[in-house]
């Protein structure tokens, strides 16, 4: 299964969550969402956001300019 990319790099707190929230709300249960992020809470919010709503983060990368997250939708 392909992952969905979603760039949402130069957004700032609690945007990428927030858009996180709603692209995965959209999407069916077991869907892939690779998300890229430049705000550096993001590294803390995303997996946090992951554990609270049951989605599995699968892979946490720290790239040159913020991170790129690989999620499972529950």
């Amino acid at each position: 299964m392909d992952a969905f990319s979603y760039d949402l790099r130069g957004l700032k707190c609690p945007l990428p969550v927030l858009k996180t929230r709603r692209k995965l709300s959209s999407m069916t249960s077991g869907a892939l969402l690779r998300v890229e992020t430049t705000d550096p809470l993001a590294g803390i919010d995303i997996p946090h956001f992951c554990k609270e709503d049951g989605h599995a983060l699968l892979e946490t990368v720290k790239t040159e300019t913020g991170h790129r997250f690989l999620i499972r939708k529950r």
